[in-house]
């Protein structure tokens, strides 16, 4: 019913931060030039959870479930609809903002990884050259 409201949530949350992040990232100067810098990762945690966000907010219109007015969710009309509604949301909701963010550090500590490799491969290559 209104589970897509969390991880909207966190998008207008992160999306926030990635905006101070890259204030504060153009402020100093960065001590790797060739790493991603953190605003920009958080860039794709954005994109993971506004598309997400979007997509569930589509299909629950689709079915009827959010409406052009007010109260703009159908379960909110109602008392035991609306504790559905917060349940929903509690476990839903929470679950899918928690596996985006999850699926994103994954993403995150792989790149990491794979920039660690490339910098210990160009030594060796260096030497192997001269």
């Amino acid at each position: 019913m209104a589970c897509f409201i969390v991880p909207t949530t966190e998008a207008i949350v992160t999306t926030i931060a990635a905006k101070c992040v890259k204030k504060h990232e153009a402020a100093a100067p960065a001590a790797d030039p060739d790493a991603i810098p953190f605003s920009e990762k958080l860039g794709w945690l954005n994109k993971l959870l506004w598309g997400g966000s979007a997509l569930l907010a589509f299909e629950h219109v689709w079915h009827g479930e959010v409406t052009p007015f007010f109260p703009f969710l159908t379960a909110a009309a109602d008392a035991a609809d609306r504790a559905e509604m917060l349940h929903e949301m509690a476990t839903s909701g929470v679950a899918m903002a928690l596996l985006v963010t999850a699926v994103w550090g994954c993403m995150c500590a792989a790149v990491s990884r794979m920039q660690k490799r490339k910098k210990q491969a160009i030594p060796m290559q260096a030497e192997v050259q001269s």
